[in-house]
Parts: structure tokens; C-alpha cells; sequence
């Protein structure tokens, strides 16, 4: 018996080695587990890291890729206008050389007949081609070949040869000869569907190049023609939707990066962030018109070269034709000038777009040279009227653009949190979602948040403890079993049998229970620090809304300013009129 029972101690005592053992390696497996779950989390947190990254550098490479697209496409477009009426060029050159070239004698007129001539067979169905035969005839005393000439320059474009002849006989000092002229293309406009050469007028008025005479003829017909379409209220709405779209344009971008917890954690940023883009819009607002409204054009003093000037900008009037490559090319240079940002470029030139109409009805040529006067050929000076022309659409414009923003600013701004947190082994925890208002103190936030963490963690952390009830009871079995199968050696051999099935069952389930302990300290180690976190990022972002209040504040305040710059444009011309222009005098003479 004695030697049966040191036979049992002998093979229990190695069991016993076997399942230290045992326990020594799952502690090892479980450090092991527990520096893969480090190393998980902080891959976990570089991939994070690397997709933002990622994702910033895809949509810095699409605005990179949109402005190289736009870079290729302009000069693109603009090869194909020279292509296509390059040639015009030179007959626009032409025109006001011919002229220059009639007062300082130097040109005969055989060289500049011959140089009509070539420019006649070069750009057919170009009407200023025709017109400079004309100009040759009139010089060398050709009245048939003269009067064949503007009849065929009439044919191909009336208005700008009525404006063309107008000009022309202004600076050759024949008034009456030129009011004929003013007076026949005026009676032939309808203030609905202006050419394009219009614009031309407004300029005239900015220089004065139609002197008493023609200015008065130029304010009686633009006077009526304001108040045909002032009863409009159509027409006016457009006018100030137009207004209201230049002011919108003019809004600089607020992104995410300036207030980083509102924009993760708040349902209400997009409000927020167009909100504040919209009021620090009064600021790029006042400064570009403030600069427009101070820049003093330098005018010149002598009548022929205000009337070259405006002569340039008639000739050089895009045709008809050239319009869509013209709207193309305006599109092209806005991304180019927002970086590649294709829907801001897209909102800037739909803002615009009717610049490149056709046919214009007078108010919009007057928004038109306010708002893009490169888009319809006028000059500064013409621009500074036109603003001025255009203060009431202004003012309800900025009256509604103000009112919009400040009817969007958020009554309530809520804050959300709620996530999957990946913990050892596979598992996560859910946060199921919670959303509190910073109408609420802060504290009270807190509060809120916190208990709503350990509502949740508590009962799941609970959950990751070790379930007794099934192993005690299949250790129990083991037990007994062991007992009925020693028993057949008699007692000794029963207790032997309970004591190691038992010894063993007791260390596995010891060795299990410590693991899952462990794997709640892991879990408990964890949420506490995303807890934490969480508050963290709810002071923050309450931090981030005390800011963005104090932004918005100082944006909005600037309206005032805004409000007088638009309220003094009454005083910007004389008698309130758009069309009241200086006199010119010419060289040694009285006022013309």
C-alpha cells in the first residue's frame, strides 16, 4: 500500500510540474496577448492617421489635377481663338492706327488704301473691315466708294458701325455729324436685347466723349430706359439675385481643420461652417469695393485719345461667335484662380454667366460692368459708375444675403458621441450613441456623458468575467467520476483520483478565471481611457463654440461698415446719375 501510494505521489507531483507549467506559459500567452493588443491599438491609430492623410492628399491631388487641367485647357482655348479670329486682330490694330495716322500726316494715302484693301479681302463678313475702306475713302475724297462701303459695313453689323461712325466723327470734331449717328443707333435699341457693343455707351459716358450734346441725348434715352425697366420687378429681382450671387462668391471657405471637435462630434456643423463663411464674407466684400470706389482712373485729357480708348474697346468687342470659347475660357481661369476648386469656380462664373449673353437688357450691362467689366470691355472709371448705378440691387442684395446667414445660425448645437472601441480577442464595445446640447452647462454635459459611459461599460466589463457555474460542475462530474474509477483500489485510491482530477481541474479553471480577469483589467484600462477621451473632446469642442461665436461676432460686426459703404455710393456721381460724365477738352480748344 505504502509503495502504491508514494507511486501516486510520485506521477501526482509530476502532474502538478505539468500543470505549472502549463499556467507559466498561459501567463506567457497572455503578456504576448497583451503586448499584440499595444501593438494592435497603435497600429490601429498610425492607420487611422495614414487614411486621414491619405484622404487629405486625394483631395489635394484632385485640386492639383483640376489646375493643371484648367492650366492646359486655357491655353487651349486660347490657341483656338487666335486660330479661329486671330485674324480679326489685326483689323482691330488697323482701325485706330488708320486714325492716329490721318492727324500726324506720316502714312499716304495710297499706303493706307492699300492696307483697307488687304484687310477687306483677308476678314470677310468682319464688319470694321468694310469700315476702314470707308475711312480711306473719306480721306482721299471718294465719296462713292465711301458711301458703298458703310452701307456694306451697316449690313454686316449696324450697331457697332452706327457707334463706330459716331465715335470716329466725335474726334474728328463734327458733333452734329456725330449726334446723327448716336441719335439713329440709340432709336434702333431695345433696352431689353442691347448688343454687346453697348457697353461702349456707359463708357462714353464714363469719359465724356459725346460731349453736352451727346450726353444729353445719352441721359434722356438711359433715363427713360431705367424707368421702362424699374417698373420690371422681374427684371429687378434678377438684377438683385445677381448681386446676392457675386456676394455669396465672395465668401471665403471655413473648413474643418480650423474647428476640428465641432466638425467630428456636431451634427450642426455644415450650419456652422457656412454660417461663419458667409459673415466673414462682409469683410472680402468691403475691401473689394472699397478698393473699387477708391481706385481714381486716370482720364485722359485730350478728346482723341479718350476716343482711341473707347474705340479700342469697341472694336475689340468679342464677336458673337466667340462667346462660348470666351465662356470656357472664364470658367478655365476661375479654377485656375480658386486653386482648382472646381464647384467654387463653377458658382463664381454661373454668377456671371449672362456677361457672355448675346443680347443684354441695360440692366444687366449696368450689373455687368459693375460686376465684370472685363467680361463686356469697359474700363474702371466706367465700373466705379456702374457701381454706383447698381446700389439699390446692392443694398437688397446685401440686405438678404445678411438676412440669410444670420437666419441659419443654429438656435441649439447638439454634440453626439457613440462608437465601436475593438478591445483583445477580437471583441469590441458599442457605445450605444448620446447626444447632449451646449445649451446645457457644461458641467451638466459631463455629468451626462460620464454616467452614460458607465451605464454601458459597467454590465459589459461585468460580462468578460469569468463564468463559473459550467466548469464547477464539470469539474464536479471529473471528480466523481475519478472517485468510482480509484475506488476499485479501495479508499486510498478514490481520494487520490478526487485529489488530482480535482488539483487539475482546480488549476485550469484558476488559470482560466486569471485570463479573463486580465482581459477585464485590459478592457477596463481601456474604456476608462476612452472615457476620458470623450470628455475631453466635449470640453474641446464647447471650447471650439465659444470660439466660433467670438469669429462670428467679429465677422458679422463688419456689416455696419458695409451697410455705409453702400448707403455713400449715392455720392458717388454727380446728381445720383450713372451717366453723368466729364467734358473733355481738347488741345488748346473750348470745352467739347
Amino acid at each position: 500500500m505504502n509503495a502504491v501510494d508514494a507511486g501516486l505521489h510520485i506521477k501526482l507531483a509530476a502532474i502538478n510540474r505539468l500543470v505549472l507549467g502549463v499556467s507559466e506559459q498561459v501567463v506567457q500567452v497572455g503578456a504576448q496577448v497583451k503586448y499584440v493588443e499595444a501593438q494592435q491599438n497603435q497600429a490601429r491609430g498610425e492607420l487611422q492617421q495614414l487614411r486621414q492623410e491619405f484622404l487629405a492628399f486625394v483631395d489635394q491631388a484632385r485640386l492639383v489635377a483640376a489646375l493643371q487641367r484648367a492650366e492646359t485647357r486655357v491655353g487651349v482655348l486660347q490657341d483656338q481663338l487666335d486660330h479661329e479670329f486671330g485674324h480679326h486682330k489685326v483689323v482691330r490694330r488697323t482701325a485706330v492706327g488708320m486714325l492716329q495716322a490721318f492727324d500726324l500726316g506720316l502714312v499716304s494715302e495710297d499706303v493706307v488704301r492699300t492696307v483697307g484693301d488687304e484687310l477687306m479681302l483677308q476678314t470677310p463678313r468682319y464688319w470694321l473691315a468694310p469700315a476702314l475702306v470707308a475711312l480711306t475713302a473719306w480721306s482721299a475724297d471718294d465719296p462713292s466708294l465711301c458711301e458703298r462701303a458703310v452701307q456694306e459695313a451697316f449690313r454686316r453689323s449696324p450697331d457697332r458701325t452706327s457707334l463706330f461712325f459716331a465715335l470716329v466723327l466725335r474726334r474728328q470734331a463734327r458733333p452734329a455729324e456725330s449726334a446723327r449717328w448716336l441719335r439713329h443707333y440709340l432709336l434702333a435699341q431695345d433696352p431689353r436685347a442691347l448688343g454687346r457693343e453697348f457697353a461702349v455707351i456707359l463708357e462714353s459716358v464714363a469719359q465724356g466723349a459725346f460731349g453736352p450734346v451727346g450726353r444729353t441725348m445719352l441721359r434722356d434715352a438711359l433715363d427713360d430706359w431705367q424707368e421702362l425697366l424699374g417698373a420690371d420687378t422681374g427684371a429687378q429681382d434678377v438684377q438683385i439675385e445677381r448681386w446676392g450671387a457675386e456676394l455669396r462668391a465672395l465668401c471665403p471657405p471655413v473648413t474643418g481643420a480650423e474647428f476640428p471637435f465641432l466638425h467630428a462630434l456636431s451634427p450642426q456643423w455644415p450650419q456652422l461652417g457656412g454660417v461663419l463663411s458667409a459673415a466673414r464674407g462682409q469683410q472680402a466684400i468691403l475691401d473689394k469695393y472699397t478698393a473699387v470706389m477708391n481706385t481714381e482712373p486716370a482720364l485722359s485729357q485730350r478728346l482723341e485719345d479718350a476716343v482711341d480708348d473707347i474705340l479700342d474697346r469697341l472694336v475689340s468687342e468679342y464677336d458673337n461667335e466667340e462667346l462660348p470659347l470666351r465662356r470656357d475660357l472664364a470658367y478655365q481661369q476661375a479654377v485656375i484662380a480658386h486653386d482648382g476648386d472646381a464647384a467654387r469656380a463653377r458658382t463664381a462664373t454661373d454668377a456671371d454667366s449672362s456677361s457672355y449673353d448675346e443680347s443684354l437688357d441695360y440692366l444687366t450691362v449696368q450689373s455687368s460692368a459693375a460686376l465684370n467689366p472685363a467680361a463686356i470691355g469697359t474700363s474702371q472709371a466706367t465700373r466705379r459708375l456702374a457701381v454706383a448705378a447698381c446700389r439699390d440691387w446692392f443694398h437688397h442684395a446685401h440686405q438678404g444675403f445678411c438676412r440669410d446667414y444670420r437666419a441659419a445660425v443654429p438656435q441649439d448645437v447638439e454634440i453626439r458621441f457613440g462608437a465601436a472601441y475593438p478591445l483583445a480577442a477580437g471583441r469590441q464595445f458599442h457605445l450605444p450613441p448620446w447626444q447632449g446640447s451646449f445649451l446645457s452647462p457644461l458641467a451638466e454635459l459631463q455629468q451626462g456623458l460620464a454616467g452614460h459611459w458607465d451605464r454601458h461599460t459597467a454590465p459589459f466589463i461585468a460580462g468578460l468575467g469569468y463564468k463559473y457555474a459550467q466548469p464547477v460542475a464539470l469539474a464536479v462530474i471529473a471528480v466523481l467520476v475519478a472517485v468510482l474509477i480509484g475506488s476499485a483500489g479501495g479508499p486510498a485510491g478514490a481520494v487520490m483520483g478526487a485529489l488530482l482530477v480535482g488539483g487539475i481541474a482546480g488549476l485550469i479553471i484558476r488559470s482560466l478565471a486569471g485570463e479573463c480577469r486580465r482581459a477585464q483589467e485590459a478592457a477596463q484600462r481601456l474604456l476608462a481611457d476612452a472615457r476620458a477621451e470623450s470628455l475631453r473632446r466635449l470640453v474641446a469642442a464647447r471650447a471650439e463654440l465659444s470660439a466660433w461665436n467670438q469669429a462670428y461676432q467679429d465677422a458679422d460686426a463688419v456689416e455696419v461698415p458695409v451697410r455705409e459703404l453702400i448707403a455713400s455710393l449715392a455720392t458717388a456721381t454727380e446728381g445720383n446719375s450713372p451717366f453723368t460724365g466729364r467734358t473733355v477738352t481738347p488741345a488748346g480748344g473750348d470745352p467739347a
